[in-house]
């Protein structure tokens, strides 16, 4: 027992006598050159805090992306007609295909047997709305009172409607956060009334808020769905339908549940065969598979953040570079000291650790420096340009470790270089 804790005392004083030591006078070394070591620092902080900010810029892109396909709905299956820019065009398209239909929507039902929950859609632009929106005006959605469930849409106050509403074409409404606030501000909308164009339409109910794509996705329609109408299927066709809808298809949208989302590829290619044989290859719908869209996204952003890893990882290895650079000019200025450290009775070793200590203390101070600036930087992005950005303790530690090890690979070969020098011309060195 006495020889162990003999043993232990003795390592703790060679530890204290060796690392602390070299620590203590690293640190002198540092402020002794205050400028040069905040210098030196300079690439380690700025690329510690370019790996962050490009990682929360990219967890943060990566939540609202998966945040908003999942409001999509994993287990839908969405159908989306492509709207004409022209008449020209249109008519260049209908000597194939008359559009998307009802009859197109009644064959999908039949066909993919494992929707538990489906409906078309009706969406027009009104030409006029009271009273006056104080923003854009809101897009008419005409649909069946199961899109609530199949839209993941949460009443905040009054109702959805119903389906007896919708087989009356009862003229009643649902507003959108965005389109109850750009029409009645902050006062109650249940139980008032609007006019879309010369229809009057009792508001029923306010949907909360809802993500929009904002065009991040490929393929997904960047449309604010906050700043919506929400009507029956039948109100908008028989009583709201736009002077231009000869221009436009009998319906212009189809969403179909399924059982489960591991049936959205089957059931896909089911609906496109269907609009296929119907429309005749004419190319005028588009199949959007939410669960496709995960996937994607998700092998998107792993390459996204690898790219932007990669690029903010070249500061580091420039600061790499600046501190090798500086550690080989100390050794030019300390020849006089290694060589009376070595004339001591220093080991090379001993040499090789407090040159090593040097290093990774300057990549070690400019790592916890670049992390307060990359913090910084995601808080002033995220509130300059209105991105979303999420910092993970992930993203900090490795961008962290990622420093420190740069400073221990580049500070190898300067404390290598001084160790090997000799003693008697290190001390002759003017």
């Amino acid at each position: 027992m006495p020889l162990d804790s003999s043993l232990r005392i003795s390592f703790k004083e060679r530890f204290k006598a060796n690392y602390l030591q070299d620590l203590d006078m690293g640190l002198q070394n540092l402020l002794l050159h205050k400028l040069r070591s905040l210098l030196t620092m300079l690439g380690m902080i700025f690329g510690v805090a370019a790996v962050i900010a490009m990682l929360s810029i990219g967890a943060g892109a990566r939540q609202q992306a998966m945040a908003f396909i999942e409001q999509l709905g994993v287990r839908n299956l969405i159908v989306e007609a492509k709207e004409s820019l022209s008449y020209d065009d249109l008519q260049k398209v209908r000597k194939t295909s008359k559009g998307l239909t009802l009859q197109d929507y009644r064959v999908i039902q039949a066909s993919a047997t494992n929707a538990v929950e489906s409906t078309p859609r009706k969406k027009f632009a009104p030409a006029k709305i009271l009273p006056k929106p104080s923003a854009d005006l809101p897009v008419v959605y005409g649909v069946n009172p199961n899109y609530q469930k199949i839209g993941n849409l949460r009443v905040v106050s009054g109702r959805f409607f119903n389906d007896d509403e919708a087989q009356h074409a009862v003229p009643v409404a649902v507003l959108g956060e965005a389109a109850k606030t750009a029409i009645f501000g902050q006062d109650e909308s249940v139980g008032k009334f609007i006019k879309v164009n010369e229809q009057w339409l009792h508001v029923i109910g306010v949907v909360g808020p809802q993500l929009s794509a904002g065009g991040a996705i490929e393929g997904v329609n960047s449309q604010d769905l906050n700043n919506l109408i929400y009507v029956p299927l039948s109100t908008a066709m028989m009583r709201l339908e736009d002077n231009r809808s000869d221009m436009k298809d009998e319906i212009d949208g189809i969403y179909l549940q399924l059982r489960n989302a591991e049936e959205s590829p089957s059931t896909a290619e089911i609906v496109r065969g269907v609009l296929n044989l119907s429309h005749h290859d004419a190319g005028d719908y588009t199949v959007m598979v939410p669960a496709e869209l995960l996937a994607q996204q998700k092998k998107t952003q792993q390459v996204f953040n690898m790219v932007m890893v990669a690029i903010a990882s070249i500061s580091l290895l420039v600061g790499g570079i600046g501190i090798m650079n500086i550690m080989l000019a100390n050794i030019l200025e300390r020849m006089r000291e290694i060589g009376v450290r070595r004339a001591l009775g220093a080991r090379r070793k001993d040499i090789v650790r407090q040159f090593l200590v040097e290093a990774v203390l300057i990549s070690f101070l400019g790592g916890m420096l670049g992390i307060a600036v990359g913090l910084s930087m995601s808080k002033v992005i995220a509130l300059l340009a209105g991105w979303s950005t999420v910092t993970s303790i992930t993203s900090i530690l490795l961008s962290f470790v990622f420093s420190v090890s740069v400073g221990l690979i580049f500070g190898l070969y300067p404390a290598m270089k001084a160790a090997k020098l000799d003693p008697v011309e290190a001390i002759r060195y003017e």
